[in-house]
């Protein structure tokens, strides 16, 4: 084919040489192929392009079905083409053979393209400094993140906070959509910053927004902490993740980057939460080191911060029980005996649980994640088992008063040993652990126990015999003794003296080195 370029030029030549030879000479063009391309005044590329058949090559095979199919899909727009060609196959037995299927799925997107129901427009918005901040929670279990002493990996959640203008970042590490989350997590992310934004959006969630009572205004927990900030708060609808669009892609844009640190990093194993949660807030200072120009630009629209935070916790009271527990969310903790028939205020935190009375913080523990579970410590109820050593049998929640296996160990083995006398003498073990100290009663029973193993002991304690191994006399003795009992972290190898392997190496006399005089090496 002629290339476009000659023919603009020939073009250009008839308007300047007198005659159309000079003209294709010009132009490098034949005169008969130059007189064609005058003629018709069109372009090569022009003539290539054809004009599109009003004909079919061959008869229609749904024809006849046809109308049926548009009725049925404009009742029912989401109905999928394979489906309403299975139903014709089972309504026409032998009419519609497999191989016809995507001649019919062409059919059907034709057709909702030129006369289906039109479809969602999402509209790019505008935004402007200092005006919106937007937050969700994101889920992080599939990372596969494992906590250092943890069988399964670290299921948790990030509070992600992002500005939508210039895309800043940060987030916190909780276990919950909880209100407590909520909090924590926005008032991390404003301290951080150093400022708030005019409005902030949220997801339609529980914490956030009344579900029962009336879904279009917030909870009144949720309104406080709004007002406190002086900020006006905003929603979704519900299902429409689309309309908190800003951080829905940065959920995925920051899970990207940390799935991706964890691969350069070669593990996804930490030694603590801590130094998780250090990793992750690496992760937000490298996101945001490329945003820098456009943050400081909406520093300068902040409004500021109050004199102080809110608390992160929601306050419940709670009447301690006869068996010195408390309910709280629908999970059972201990508290110590004195308070029982007492009632406590107990602040719950996204992370974890203070018990107060008399505006006294009595204790504080973990948090417990969901509804059923408990959370017995044994330093609270010991004195009370001594005096009924034969409750510690069928205690509801035995198995928390094992503070490790090689507790769980020492008791299986007095009761396998005495029976009657199992329980009294393994709560006095534990109760050695309250008073002293549960790391050294914990290191005392791996040093009994390593003599079943035929390590002898090494210690120097007393025999004891095979039915003396474990017993309060001998956990108190290595405990009073101050010892230093190695872990398993401190193993020492002796050093290796090279001269054995001399004895074992001699010479043939020829230079050579044999092993046993018999094997060259």
């Amino acid at each position: 084919m002629v290339e476009d370029k000659k023919v603009r030029r020939l073009f250009v030549e008839l308007n300047k040489q007198p005659t159309l030879s000079l003209a294709a000479e010009k132009a490098s063009l034949n005169v008969k192929t130059a007189r064609k391309y005058r003629d018709l005044g069109k372009l090569p590329s022009q003539l290539s392009i054809a004009e599109p058949r009003s004909y079919r090559t061959r008869p229609d095979p749904f024809v006849s079905v046809w109308p049926k199919a548009k009725s049925l899909l404009k009742v029912n727009p989401g109905l999928e083409a394979k489906s309403l060609y299975a139903y014709f196959q089972r309504e026409y037995p032998g009419k519609f053979p497999d191989g016809q299927l995507r001649t019919f799925q062409r059919n059907v997107k034709i057709w909702r393209a030129l006369e289906g129901p039109g479809k969602e427009v999402f509209f790019p918005q505008e935004h402007h400094p200092g005006e919106l901040s937007a937050s969700d929670f994101t889920h992080m279990g599939s990372l596969g993140v494992i906590i250092r002493g943890e069988p399964t990996p670290f299921d948790h959640l990030v509070y992600h906070f992002v500005l939508p203008y210039s895309n800043w970042e940060t987030g916190t590490i909780c276990f919950s959509e909880s209100f407590e989350s909520l909090s924590e997590g926005f008032q991390n992310a404003v301290w951080k910053l150093g400022g708030v934004t005019c409005n902030h959006r949220t997801d339609s969630l529980s914490a956030a927004v009344h579900k029962e009572c009336n879904a279009e205004e917030f909870t009144t927990r949720y309104q406080a902490l709004l007002n406190h900030y002086n900020v006006k708060g905003e929603r979704t609808n519900p299902g429409k993740a689309n309309e908190n669009g800003d951080v829905e892609k940065s959920h995925h844009i920051f899970k990207k980057a940390v799935d991706q640190s964890l691969m350069l990093r070669g593990s996804r194993e930490f030694e603590s939460r801590e130094a998780y949660a250090k990793f992750i807030e690496k992760i937000f200072w490298q996101l945001n080191d490329g945003r820098r120009e456009r943050f400081l630009e909406e520093c300068n629209h902040l409004k500021g911060l109050p004199n102080q935070r809110l608390d992160d916790c929601k306050v419940e009271k709670a009447r301690v029980s006869k068996s010195s527990t408390i309910s709280v969310g629908h999970n059972i903790y201990s508290v110590p005996s004195r308070l029982i028939g007492e009632r406590v205020n107990v602040r719950l935190y996204s992370q974890e649980l203070e018990v107060w009375f008399s505006q006294k913080r009595v204790d504080k523990f973990p948090r417990l994640r969901g509804k059923g579970s408990h959370h017995i410590q044994y330093r609270h109820i010991i004195d009370q088992l001594l005096r009924k050593p034969g409750a510690f049998k069928n205690y509801l929640y035995r198995d928390d008063l094992f503070p490790t296996t090689r507790f769980r160990m020492a008791y299986d083995y007095l009761l396998e040993r005495n029976p009657q006398k199992a329980s009294r003498e393994y709560l006095k073990i534990l109760d050695l652990a309250a008073k002293e100290n549960e790391t050294k009663v914990d290191e005392a029973l791996r040093l009994l126990f390593g003599r079943v193993g035929g390590d002898g002991g090494g210690s120097g304690i007393g025999s004891g015999g095979a039915d003396g191994l474990i017993s309060l006399d001998l956990v108190r003795v290595i405990v009073e003794s101050d010892q230093k009992i190695l872990s398993p972290k401190e193993v020492k190898v002796a050093d290796v003296d090279l001269g054995h392997y001399d004895q074992l190496i001699g010479s043939n006399g020829n230079g050579n080195r044999v092993l046993s005089d018999k094997k060259e090496v």
